[in-house]
């Protein structure tokens, strides 16, 4: 469909380290023309670490958006030019639950709100999980941010109540108790292929 809403024009309304607020013109099906304005966000990964017992890793940070703190996967941006999006998954998760792990799988890829925003999150499964011997210096809000191991059906029960609502999370959540009641089946190999990527 994409040649069919054809673009006329776009201007760059405002750019910033994360995001570039654009404003294109439309042409729409009838032919007539509408401005469209969006986000253009870099990307990112999360990590939805699962250990031996069956517990989910969260992690719980300030998020001034919406004035609150959040329980999170380990996530992060795709910040650096070239490295793989599952390179990206294992540095977060290192850097933000000091972990690493000794298998990765492609959980679920999300467009996370596609009607503003082109930002695409891939969700990687990680399992085997172990520490990493290191501690990372936690910056900002990090700074405060906590880890907490939760029963994965546990941490289902806290989408259900609201007490999980960051989305990359309530997917990730959801995802990994469907993918373990189906023995970890069918799911990608880390290196899949990933349209949505921004960038590419």
């Amino acid at each position: 469909m994409a040649d069919v809403f054809s673009v006329v024009s776009s201007q760059e309304q405002f750019r910033g380290p994360i995001m570039t607020v654009v404003s294109d013109e439309v042409v729409m099906p009838a032919g007539d023309t509408h401005r469209r304005d969006y986000m253009v966000h870099l990307g990112a990964v999360g990590a939805v670490a699962v250990d031996e017992q069956d517990r989910v890793v969260l992690v719980r940070q300030y998020r001034h958006p919406v004035r609150q703190d959040l329980w999170e996967l380990p996530a992060g941006l795709l910040d650096v030019d070239g490295e793989p999006a599952v390179q990206t998954a294992a540095r977060e998760l290192a850097e933000e639950a000091d972990l690493k792990a000794g298998r990765w799988d492609v959980l679920a890829d999300v467009l996370t709100t596609p009607g503003c925003s082109n930002e695409a999150i891939r969700l990687f499964l990680a399992r085997d999980l172990a520490a990493t011997g290191e501690k990372f210096d936690r910056v900002g809000e990090e700074a405060l941010m906590t880890v907490q191991r939760v029963p994965l059906d546990e941490a289902v029960s806290w989408v259900f109540s609201g007490e999980v609502r960051n989305a990359a999370a309530c997917i990730g959540i959801l995802a990994a108790a469907r993918a373990r009641d189906t023995g970890y089946s069918g799911l990608r190999p880390a290196d899949a292929p990933w349209s949505d990527r921004p960038g590419r």
